[in-house]
């Protein structure tokens, strides 16, 4: 009796990921590409991080900041891609209840953490472009420590409320999530409850994170813009512009996929899903490509590291 009576109860508190609604015969494909992404996901940013651990001329903000992203990218992508592989692989779509909160309070955390970090990173890119002789003395270690735990703090602030505000809802019959993992949205449609109060909040939520880390982007890359238009030579502002254009391309991926997700109506949540999966786990598949094909500085770390290699072989 005790056994049975902790099965129903677990049965009960459990939640259905569904996953993308495909044809049965598409699921290896669909698990292959996964596994594949994930693949160049943790090849990609653990090198990254090893790469700037490594080389002391990476010693500088600018990659104190860019480790820090890809450590967030390599846990948040961590956060989703195996289980929804397990999902996909198995008959078993099921997730505990507990398993869905701590699955989207981790995400919420370091998604939110990384638009914070973004917003730090573009302020460094303002700060190295407009003020370069003053650069070294305003981006001091403690500065750029501080910016990178207060991206952290206001992650966890804003991971810690929307996960409790979620998972006081009460949740109809069905525990059918469709989404391929636990994400405020699709947990929205399975419950009973009044959601007006709690939209708003979300609502007020998201305004507070998105707006001021984009006015802190759209700013410094006004100013940022404004300054390079000044120098005289071309090959400084080639140069210049450089310097922000792998910044600017990990922005556009992520946020682009950000806004089209809170655009798309629910009543297309397979377009949603699309969304989700561009800046889950393509979006940290991408940055450290984005950083190593247009950055010379990690470019030359990585021959050294494989001319190092070599003679040492």
């Amino acid at each position: 009796m005790g056994d049975r009576g902790t099965s129903n109860h677990s049965e009960a508190t459990d939640f259905i990921l569904i996953g993308f609604r495909v044809r049965p015969e598409l699921h290896l494909l669909l698990f292959l590409l996964f596994l594949l992404v994930y693949i160049m996901i943790l090849l990609g940013n653990i090198g990254m991080m090893a790469i700037i651990m490594t080389d002391p001329r990476l010693s500088t903000p600018m990659y104190f900041f860019l480790g820090n992203l890809s450590f967030i990218d390599l846990f948040y992508s961590s956060v989703i891609a195996p289980k929804a592989m397990s999902t996909i692989w198995s008959e078993s779509r099921s997730i505990s209840f507990s398993g869905c909160v701590a699955q989207l309070f981790l995400f919420t955390l370091f998604i939110v953490t990384e638009g914070f970090l973004l917003a730090a990173m573009a302020y460094d890119r303002f700060m190295a472009i407009c003020s370069p002789l003053l650069y070294s003395v305003h981006m001091s270690t403690r500065l750029c420590t501080q910016l990178v735990a207060g991206s952290y703090f206001c992650g966890c602030l804003s991971s810690v409320l929307q996960t409790s505000m979620t998972f006081t809802l009460s949740f109809c019959a069905s525990r059918a999530i469709d989404h391929f993992y636990c994400d405020v949205r699709p947990l929205q449609r399975l419950s009973c409850s009044d959601l007006f109060a709690h939209k708003m909040v979300s609502f007020f939520l998201s305004s507070i994170i998105i707006l001021p880390t984009v006015i802190v982007i759209v700013v410094s890359y006004m100013y940022i813009v404004s300054t390079v238009l000044k120098i005289q030579s071309t090959e400084g502002r080639k140069k210049a512009f450089s310097t922000c254009s792998s910044h600017l391309g990990v922005i556009s991926v992520l946020y682009g996929a950000v806004f089209f997700m809170y655009l798309t109506p629910n009543q297309f949540p397979e377009l949603s899903k699309v969304a989700s999966l561009c800046y889950s786990l393509v979006t940290p598949m991408l940055n450290p490509l984005i950083y190593s094909l247009r950055n010379k500085d990690v470019k030359e770390a990585v021959k050294k590291l494989i001319q190092k290699k070599n003679t040492i072989s």
